[in-house]
C-alpha cells in the first residue's frame, strides 16, 4: 500500500470509488460530494498550492482517497475521504487522516473541518479518535446541504 498525490489518470477510478459508496450506503446525491464537478475533475480540483488530494494506492491499484482544502482564514476543509470496499478494516482510513492532517499543519492550517452524512459510523468514529469536536451547524456554505454532521480540529 502507498500513498501519494493524485494525477490526472486517477480522475476515474476515484470517481467511481466515491460514487459507488454513495450507491452502496443509499446516500443522498443530491446536496453532496456526489454531484460535484469537482468528483469528476479531481486531479485538477486540487491543484492550488494549499489544497492537496492523496491517492491510496493497494497492488498499483488505486483503492481510495483524500483530501484538504483551503477555506480560508487559516482553515482547511479534510474532503471527500473515500475508499473501495475491498480495503474497508485495514486501518487504511486511519493512515490517510493523518498524512492529511500532517500536510494540513505543514502547510500553515491552524483548524480542520469536515462534513459528513450520520449514517457513516465507522467514518465518524475515526474522526473523533483523531481529535475533531461535533458542531451544531456547517461552518461554511459547501453546497452539501445533505450532510447533517459537521465537525472541527484544532491543528
Amino acid at each position: 500500500m502507498i500513498i501519494r498525490k493524485i494525477n490526472k489518470k486517477d480522475n476515474t477510478k476515484i470517481e467511481e470509488i466515491i460514487k459507488s459508496t454513495f450507491i452502496e450506503y443509499e446516500l443522498p446525491q443530491t446536496g453532496t460530494a456526489y454531484q460535484d464537478k469537482e468528483t469528476t475533475e479531481m486531479f485538477q480540483a486540487y491543484q492550488n498550492e494549499d489544497d492537496v488530494y492523496f491517492i491510496i494506492e493497494e497492488h498499483e491499484e488505486v483503492v481510495g482517497g483524500a483530501g484538504i482544502k483551503n477555506l480560508g482564514e487559516e482553515i482547511c476543509e479534510l474532503q471527500k475521504m473515500y475508499f473501495d470496499k475491498t480495503i474497508r478494516g485495514k486501518g487504511y482510513g486511519k493512515l490517510l487522516i493523518t498524512k492529511c492532517l500532517e500536510t494540513a499543519k505543514e502547510l500553515g492550517y491552524k483548524k480542520c473541518y469536515l462534513e459528513t452524512i450520520s449514517r457513516l459510523q465507522a467514518a465518524i468514529h475515526i474522526y473523533e479518535n483523531h481529535g475533531f469536536k461535533h458542531l451544531k451547524k456547517p461552518l461554511s456554505n459547501t453546497d452539501h446541504y445533505s450532510c447533517d454532521t459537521w465537525m472541527i480540529k484544532e491543528l
